[in-house]
């Protein structure tokens, strides 16, 4: 069971920048359109890919599966920091849905939507993983142990390479 529960280490960057760019522009619509029930499909990726990896998000398996691999050879990044940013995208989907369907706080939605399109845009056009870079923070300030990822614990220093 705790194979089903896991998470690759190391993660194909392209993938995870495959994916950020079609979580950007499903926020979008869903900010253009006023569609909030968009919040919905957008939790159920995180919280799949936070607990599983790709392995029950169908967008996850298919930027690994199948558009990954056509934009040539993989570039590995350490997974754990991947992870933490995919739990916040969790939080953060999983509450404006509960904003926008439950309570009707469209702008409280909205905001986290915005979120959204900002922080997926910059991990998918520009390569930088703001969840990544919190988790690096959390790991200097010892609130996450360094054993949790070696790699990563000073994500600015040369040595910052997944393990391969």
């Amino acid at each position: 069971m705790s194979e089903f529960f896991s998470f690759p280490n190391p993660v194909n960057e392209k993938a995870a920048r495959v994916v950020a760019g079609v979580v950007a522009v499903v926020a979008l619509l869903a900010l253009v359109t006023g569609w909030r029930w968009l919040l919905v499909p957008l939790a159920y990726g995180f919280v799949a890919r936070a607990l599983t990896g790709p392995t029950l998000s169908p967008l996850g398996r298919l930027a690994m599966g199948v558009v990954a691999p056509r934009l040539g050879a993989p570039k590995h990044v350490p997974g754990p920091p991947k992870r933490f940013a995919q739990a916040i995208g969790a939080v953060c989907t999983t509450l404006g849905a509960v904003f926008a369907l439950v309570l009707d706080w469209t702008t409280a939605a909205d905001a986290l939507l915005v979120l959204m399109v900002v922080f997926a845009t910059l991990e998918s056009v520009f390569a930088f993983c703001a969840g990544c870079t919190a988790f690096a923070g959390l790991m200097r300030l010892g609130v996450i142990p360094r054993e949790t990822c070696e790699a990563c614990s000073d994500i600015w220093a040369p040595r910052a390479r997944a393990e391969t």
